[in-house]
């Protein structure tokens, strides 16, 4: 394989490859990893004997997603239950083909939080199964089980998921921001009825600050209300965030935080916030970098 062949297949597979493991692990930066270890064991590999060159590094980035699933449940690291996965945040209506694989409607927030408490075989049974369609029998090779048994870690992993309610995001991006913008507005003047309004009666904030301190989590539209106002000095700068209607929020001209939100029948499901500072500036700089 030439220098160009390879520049042509990197190309070609990056985005889905990266798209597997970061569902299959929630870090961006462990996903590039993946697909990085492929990449290597491809350059030492006899290409031109690979008949599927795209199932062949599915399968290699798989495995070790499945090796760093169990490495993290031997470490016994903090789920991200207890702090957010890695975002994807581009401004709103500036997508580029990686970012639109990356943000597609499997990938909420909502549902890696799910799915991070899978077992590793179970998440990789799901991931690769019901959201890119590879047959079991793939799977199992992969998972070292059989197809029969590979088919029952996706089904008892579809029942977690689905016991779980995740909710679905409205498919209209411009209804997402039609709500979320008629939240901002609220917020910004401190109408506490206006606010239980757009929120769902179950809602739930979530803030997460980082390893300084455990997030907080809030439930219940008057609750939440009573938790929105404006931050002095802020400005706004839309956002997709995960695929949904997001928000960079800068405070005297500097990146304060991060807001996603997920929004289900005109209300407000669930808001996830991000307040810790490095991660917010690293979202901050992927938003205003891409806006210029």
């Amino acid at each position: 394989m030439d220098d160009n062949e390879w520049l042509a297949e990197r190309f070609e597979h990056r985005p889905r490859l990266r798209a597997v493991a970061y569902r299959m692990l929630g870090s961006l930066a462990e996903a590039d990893d993946a697909v990085q270890d492929a990449w290597l064991r491809l350059s030492r590999s006899d290409a031109e004997q690979i008949d599927n060159l795209g199932g062949w590094l599915t399968t290699v980035v798989a495995r070790e997603c499945l090796h760093m699933l169990r490495s993290r449940r031997r470490r016994r690291e903090e789920p991200f239950a207890t702090h957010l996965p890695d975002l994807v945040a581009v401004p709103a209506g500036d997508l580029g083909p990686e970012q639109e694989a990356l943000l597609a409607d499997s990938v909420s927030l909502a549902l890696l939080l799910v799915l991070d408490r899978l077992t590793p075989a179970e998440r990789l049974a799901f991931v690769l199964h019901d959201m890119f369609e590879l047959p079991f029998g793939e799977i199992a090779g992969i998972a070292g089980r059989a197809p029969a048994a590979a088919r029952q870690l996706a089904s008892r992993a579809r029942r977690r998921v689905n016991g779980a309610q995740v909710p679905s995001p409205d498919p209209d991006p411009a209804r997402q921001r039609q709500v979320v913008g008629a939240f901002y507005a609220a917020a910004w003047t401190g109408d506490f009825d206006a606010l239980v309004q757009v929120l769902d009666p179950d809602v739930v904030l979530r803030t997460d600050f980082g390893a300084a301190r455990p997030p907080t989590i809030v439930r219940g539209a008057p609750a939440v209300a009573r938790r929105s106002r404006a931050p002095r000095g802020g400005e706004l700068r839309p956002a997709l965030v995960n695929g949904t209607a997001g928000t960079l929020i800068t405070r005297d001209g500097r990146p304060f935080s991060v807001m996603a939100f997920t929004v289900a029948g005109d209300k407000i499901v669930r808001i996830d916030v991000i307040r810790d500072p490095d991660r917010v500036h690293r979202l901050a700089s992927a938003v205003l970098h891409q806006a210029e």
